[in-house]
């Protein structure tokens, strides 16, 4: 599967198999159907579908059998609340109390790349000084990775970005120490360990992804371009997000008639 972020996931799919090949008395010699089914429906029964879904996905690649379906289709988890504007108050504030400076910097800075450009978290690991371009008031950020883009920062993030990037040491806009960026849970743990109360909301890169394509959808930004700017290949995953909006299509059949309507 190539280095990075997907072999790290290989690597963490295989071990798991490999703990409940060992529970079940079952070899993994050869990566059978046989013995992905059992480790999908019996050793995943707890996980959501989409991450059993993924995890077969992975095990069918290693495998060499990712060009055939081996089970039943597994449904795409729903998307992770958008933060509400009495929230994003609240990260922001608790971002700003963190003691240490660059963990400061890194939760101001995870929640301008994320709420403010819908970059994923591996997006944000890899982001660099020279990705921020262009002025405040068009302010863009580069991506690379699986889904190349530019984004367009939204105006309530860029100043801030374009601030705090003004301000890193280095190359990497998040998270200056050294470290191993191809750590799969490697935002998810910077998160964790961040000080905050208990009852405040909890800052996650994924609800900060989803709240950048929210604020989008309710803006009634075109999906065409939505789709370019978040990195989104096919329309009809919008359909998770879409559910947290109001007045936004609720069946992958409105996007894809919405989407085409936008066509000259």
């Amino acid at each position: 599967m190539g280095s990075g972020r997907p072999a790290a996931r290989e690597r963490s799919v295989m071990a798991r198999l490999e703990h409940f090949c060992d529970e079940e008395g079952l070899s993994t010699a050869t990566l059978s159907h046989e013995v992905m089914a059992a480790f999908v429906d019996k050793g995943l029964l707890r996980r959501t579908p989409s991450t059993r879904g993924t995890y077969r996905s992975v095990l069918r690649q290693v495998a060499g059998t990712s060009g055939g379906r081996t089970g039943a289709p597994f449904s795409a988890s729903p998307a992770p609340a958008p933060y509400g504007p009495e929230e994003r108050r609240e990260l922001w504030a608790m971002a700003m109390a963190q003691p240490k400076a660059w963990r400061r910097h890194s939760a101001l800075m995870l929640m301008a790349l994320g709420i403010g450009a819908g970059l994923r978290a591996g997006e944000i690991t890899l982001a660099t000084t020279a990705d921020v371009v262009g002025r405040t008031s068009s302010l863009r950020v580069r991506v690379g990775a699986d889904a190349p883009r530019t984004v367009r920062v939204q105006p309530g993030h860029a100043a801030r970005l374009a601030a705090l990037a003004k301000r890193t040491e280095g190359t990497f806009l998040f998270h200056r120490q050294a470290t191993d960026r191809s750590y799969y849970n490697f935002v998810n743990d910077f998160c964790r360990q961040l000080v905050c109360d208990p009852a405040a909301p909890k800052l996650s890169a994924n609800r900060c992804r989803s709240s950048f394509i929210c604020d989008h959808l309710a803006a009634g930004t075109p999906l065409s371009v939505l789709l370019e700017m978040s990195g989104v290949k096919e329309v009809e995953s919008l359909l998770r997000y879409a559910r947290h909006v109001e007045g936004s299509p609720r069946s992958k059949a409105a996007l894809r008639r919405l989407l085409a309507s936008e066509r000259p």
